[in-house]
């Protein structure tokens, strides 16, 4: 099955760092005013959710499910919950950091939800990549400028990270004390992140933040 892309309504500074991680065949669904993202993308959306508090319906001839104000969902976790039904388990979310941070941080509790569901979830803005660490081994190749660890689920134990400027072995990290910023992975080498326990994010970042 192919992947499904889900527009969110935050900003995308640079299109041009995110446009190398689409497809051709790409399920794309488009929240709300995320649809400004297809657009500018070049991205014909296969399907619109919203409640469409913050773009009008644009009635456009494609699947679309027009939800109430008063949910207890986000446009962004409903569309997730649509594809998680459709059968999708590989999520690229754009759109989805930036801007708002109650939104952003609910996004990254999107990333948990999709990892709890045995789905693969990977949020990209202008800045970084973003995914969880749980089951899998996670890399991270030497294009990376640092990567970052971040209990968001409680401790996580048994952390390990190979061939990076600070290597892990069997470490635990907790909320509370945020030491796994800015590692680095050591030239020529691709870095590795693992965990027994719990679950980490992890971000990728690009640049030089």
């Amino acid at each position: 099955m192919s992947r499904c892309v889900i527009l969110g309504g935050a900003p995308i500074e640079n299109t041009a760092v995110v446009r190398p991680y689409l497809r051709p065949d790409d399920f794309v669904i488009a929240c709300d005013s995320g649809l400004k993202h297809a657009d500018a993308l070049g991205l014909i959306p296969d399907l619109i959710v919203g409640d469409f508090d913050s773009a009008e319906n644009p009635n456009r001839p494609v699947e679309t499910i027009v939800l109430p104000r008063e949910k207890d969902d986000t446009d962004t976790v409903f569309a997730a919950k649509e594809a998680l039904s459709r059968g999708f388990d590989d999520f690229l979310l754009l759109g989805a950091a930036g801007g708002r941070l109650d939104h952003t941080l609910g996004n990254l509790a999107l990333l948990l939800m999709l990892d709890t569901a045995g789905a693969r979830g990977t949020l990209v803005d202008s800045h970084s990549e973003m995914e969880i660490v749980s089951r899998k081994t996670a890399s991270i190749p030497e294009r990376f400028a640092y990567f970052s660890l971040l209990a968001v689920d409680g401790a996580a134990s048994g952390v390990c990270v190979r061939n990076a400027k600070y290597p892990l072995d069997r470490a635990t990290i907790a909320p509370d004390y945020p030491y796994g910023v800015s590692n680095e992975v050591l030239p020529g080498h691709t870095a590795t992140v693992s965990v027994e326990t719990g679950r980490l994010l992890l971000i990728k970042v690009f640049g030089t933040e």
